[in-house]
């Protein structure tokens, strides 16, 4: 009596056992029919055809390997069970006879699949080219459905909601609702990246705010994903564009603020620095051949520990991170602006402000006729397609670009409509203190400290000769430098092409640009 192992499978997990059910009993049929013994059955749930990595297909395989000299046929209920890449599947069809002597049978289309006949060749390798076509259209017509949904209907259709969102309603009414607490830890994540805070201190701190997404890269994929400023990314598909599309769920973050992240994550990444803070000067302050400076502690001979910066590809800078400090706050103190200019600075401010403020009126109302017009092509276009005037793909084209640009408009009104209040209040209460650089340092966190240095000296400040050295620096803190450098603390050696314009001499009335120095 012949023996035969059978193989079944369905794609999905959502559809009914049924599935499973009638292909047993079909293969019973054939069974009994044929007066054939079955040895094993081996059923995948819920997995793809496209390929052969499937749980229980590779036990077949293993089985087959071991005892192959007692079956006879593999049983399937139709071969796109076995397979839907008709290349992939003859192939191992053919294996399993050549090698095996098993033969493949798809008892529901009447094929016992015979290398050595023609005629049985030809019909399994047609079936199978049916099932793949099949698959084809079949991927076709869903890729369509989701660019449909995504691209022109602004849905998000993901199985689960991305952190900061959970999803309501029921299949086409579905859609993300925000979910403030964990909106909040968004919000976090990126002002904290767009801060310079580094991503393992991010990462601490929103997972103690309950961010509990795992994974190396879960950081990053927050601050990439552009579902957070209320837009879907959309892949192409035809002859329609893909991008970056409006959806129709609440964003977490302004699309100002997600361009800025993105911008800031294409520059090549640094390499990660540990933030300590003994020696918080510590891989932004750079040795004067152009290499970050390190910085570690020394044990003593009293077994106490002492912190310093060293340049470690050469032996040029080798410094005492106590006098390293000292130096700093001395520049600190020197950089502090006397009563009189902060006046002058507060006056100049607020009548910026106010000039800016009118401005931005100004543009609130071209950007609102702007958006007027572009409405009213909407509704053009709107109206012709009711009318039938125009095809679907044009209408498609021109209602994407318009939309487009209708929602750009408003995020533009939106943020020129921002109240400007806040602003003088945290002038007013902030100024004050730039009498006193040395206290707002001091009393600063190392990565406060940092982000200090970088927007004083543009990261340009290096150490050379026990003497701090930079060629940029914040024009308002250089009222100082000859004193700091009589001092030692800090030569400030201009780029040379920062000139100043004199006044103009001779008949011509020519001006001269010379360089000058400190």
């Amino acid at each position: 009596m012949k023996r035969a192992i059978r193989y079944l499978r369905f794609s999905q997990l959502g559809q009914s056992n049924s599935s499973i059910e009638r292909q047993e009993m079909y293969t019973d049929q054939w069974l009994l029919f044929n007066k054939v013994e079955l040895v094993d059955s081996f059923i995948d749930r819920g997995k793809s055809a496209k390929t052969f990595d499937r749980p229980d297909f590779i036990k077949l395989q293993a089985f087959i390997v071991k005892h192959y000299k007692t079956v006879d046929y593999l049983l399937v209920d139709q071969l796109d069970r076995f397979s839907r890449d008709a290349g992939e599947a003859m192939s191992m069809v053919k294996m399993l006879q050549k090698r095996y002597s098993i033969q493949v049978v798809s008892v529901t289309e009447g094929i016992t699949f015979d290398y050595d006949t023609p005629g049985s060749f030809f019909r399994a390798g047609l079936q199978l080219l049916l099932a793949e076509e099949d698959n084809i259209n079949r991927s076709i017509k869903i890729r369509g459905g989701l660019y449909t949904a995504r691209a022109k209907e602004g849905r998000y259709i993901a199985t689960s909601a991305p952190f900061g969102y959970i999803k309501e309603g029921e299949r086409k009414e579905r859609k993300l609702i925000v979910n403030e607490a964990e909106a909040k830890i968004v919000k976090f994540i990126y002002d904290s990246y767009l801060q310079n805070v580094p991503l393992y201190i991010i990462k601490k701190k929103a997972n103690e705010l309950g961010f509990k997404k795992t994974g190396n890269v879960a950081l990053e994929r927050v601050l990439t994903n552009a579902v957070y400023a209320g837009m879907l990314t959309v892949q192409a598909y035809k002859e329609y564009p893909g991008g970056l599309f409006p959806a129709i769920h609440e964003a977490i973050i302004d699309m100002t603020t997600w361009r800025m992240v993105q911008s800031k994550i294409k520059k090549p990444e640094k390499l990660r620095t540990i933030i300590d803070e003994n020696i918080p000067l510590r891989g932004i302050l750079k040795c004067h051949c152009g290499i970050p400076l390190t910085g570690a502690a020394s044990r003593g001979k009293s077994g106490k520990y002492f912190y310093y910066y060293k340049c470690n590809s050469s032996k040029h800078n080798n410094i005492s991170a106590i006098r390293a400090h000292n130096q700093f706050l001395n520049i600190c103190e020197l950089m502090s602006l006397p009563e009189k200019r902060i006046r002058e600075i507060k006056d100049g401010c607020n009548a910026s402000i106010e000039v800016e403020m009118k401005a931005n009126k100004h543009r609130v109302q071209e950007k609102k006729i702007e958006l007027e017009n572009v409405q009213e092509k909407m509704f053009s276009v709107e109206e012709k397609w009711i009318k039938n005037e125009i095809a679907k793909e044009t209408y498609d084209r021109w209602y994407a670009t318009y939309d487009g640009t209708i929602q750009n408009l408003k995020q533009t009104i939106e943020r020129l409509n921002t109240d400007q209040s806040k602003v003088f209040l945290v002038l007013e209460n902030n100024l004050g203190l730039l009498t006193d650089m040395h206290s707002v340092y001091s009393n600063s966190n190392t990565l406060q400290k940092r982000e200090f240095i970088s927007m004083v000296f543009d990261n340009n400040l290096y150490y050379q000769g026990g003497i701090y050295r930079t060629p940029t620096m914040r024009n308002i803190f250089t009222s100082n430098v000859l004193l700091m450098k009589e001092k030692g603390c800090l030569i400030y050696e201009k780029k040379r092409d920062d000139f100043d314009i004199i006044p103009s001499s001779g008949v011509a009335g020519n001006r001269t640009r010379v360089q000058t120095s400190n």
